[in-house]
């Protein structure tokens, strides 16, 4: 392939001034392979939102990026969506969502009524996925749609008053890189790291102070097989303080396990924002971070994942995030009040087994700002239905 050729291709599938990837093609499945490294401009800085920005968020929704150029395609192996033609279904619900799921919720709910115009499902502001779960616990919305895992006080809560947790079903992937709306996560390290690889295992390791895993701390980046003159150098971790979105994700994701929930070390550099993240890690010849792919404003080099041993390492590339073989991409939620055991509302479980459709996932595909959910993601999301 030419040199022009690469780097256009480079530029399509990546985010970051540097990323670390796996050849792809017919080699997928054979194990260990040589990395290939792709440098790329850094991102431009995203500002914070202003306090105006927020609430007009919370009153209409927040407004949406523009599309990733390139766009997934869906599952070939999605179940088509078959209406009922056993039941009537009618009645009006109403719900709650974050700010940045307002449009998609919307879209699903006016092609869910093509099937079904006895029903009507509403969502109203202010949005808010916090605000949403709250007014869920008090029995005054039917759903909500959460841009993120929920808040472990959320559950408790929830918990403490019904007995039971929230089902939260995953209806769809998150964004790729869109500031503000479910960027998946990826580690990095200065450039100057010859570290090619970071298993869940070893992210455990390192940040953790509970090890769920098993394994013994990780101070030193000899520890993760460097060699040289950086086997002795100690590793200084960068993180975001709890509790915040990108934080729970990477504890919920990597260090919790089972029912044991994993505790951060306290010794590592947190910040209350993720805008610093890749800035720190930079300018930190020692260091690794994480951060939302969206948050990449500074040369760093992202670190493909390994999530169990013998898997091949998945850089945060657009294709595996779309594929969903990147570990941590992430999800967005249905959240509803389902007693255990028991079957939900008709109508919230016809919209579900919908939302959990290849026509359903079309509309998040149209949508074009979240990626669909694969098959076999589909599958795990409808078994949660009949708990």
């Amino acid at each position: 392939m030419k040199l022009k050729q690469l780097a256009a291709k480079a530029l399509l599938t990546g985010g970051a001034l540097a990323i670390l990837s796996p050849i792809g093609g017919a080699y997928a499945q054979t194990g260990e392979r040589p990395m290939v490294e792709w440098v790329m401009p850094a991102l431009k800085t995203n500002p914070k939102q202003t306090e105006e920005q927020a609430e007009s968020g919370r009153q209409k929704g927040r407004e949406l990026p523009a599309p990733e150029v390139l766009q997934p395609m869906l599952d070939a192996q999605l179940p088509a969506y078959q209406p009922r033609r056993d039941i009537k279904l009618t009645g009006k619900f109403n719900g709650g969502a974050s700010d940045v799921l307002v449009v998609v919720a919307q879209k699903l709910f006016e092609k869910f009524k093509s099937y079904y115009p006895d029903v009507t499902m509403t969502i109203t502001p202010p949005y808010a996925g916090s605000l949403g779960t709250i007014e869920l616990i008090k029995g005054d919305l039917d759903y909500v749609f959460v841009s993120r895992e929920l808040k472990p006080s959320d559950i408790t809560t929830f918990s403490d008053k019904f007995g039971y947790a929230p089902l939260s079903v995953p209806i769809s992937g998150g964004s790729y890189r869109h500031f503000g709306a479910l960027d998946a996560v990826g580690f990095f390290v200065s450039k100057d790291n010859p570290l090619e690889k970071i298993t869940f295992d070893q992210i455990d390791a390192m940040y953790s102070s509970t090890h769920h895993r098993g394994g013994n701390a990780i101070t030193k980046w000899g520890e993760l097989g460097l060699t040289g003159e950086w086997a002795d150098k100690p590793i200084k971790l960068y993180g975001i303080k709890p509790w915040n979105g990108f934080e729970e994700f990477i504890r919920q994701r990597v260090m919790n396990v089972g029912d044991k929930r994993g505790e951060w070390r306290k010794d590592i550099t947190f910040e209350k924002q993720v805008f610093p993240m890749a800035k720190h890690v930079a300018e930190d010849r020692y260091g690794i971070g994480y951060s939302g792919i969206a948050y990449i404003d500074a040369p760093v080099k992202m670190i493909p994942v390994v999530e169990r041993t013998g898997d091949v390492p998945q850089a945060p590339t657009y294709e595996n995030v779309a594929l969903a073989t990147y570990p941590l991409s992430r999800l967005t939620f249905f959240n509803v009040n389902k007693v255990p055991g028991k079957k939900l509302n008709p109508v919230i479980e016809e919209f579900l087994r919908f939302v959990l459709s290849r026509e359903g996932q079309q509309v998040i595909l149209d949508h074009a700002r979240y990626i669909p959910l694969r098959a076999h993601q589909v599958t795990s999301s409808r078994a949660l239905l009949d708990r």
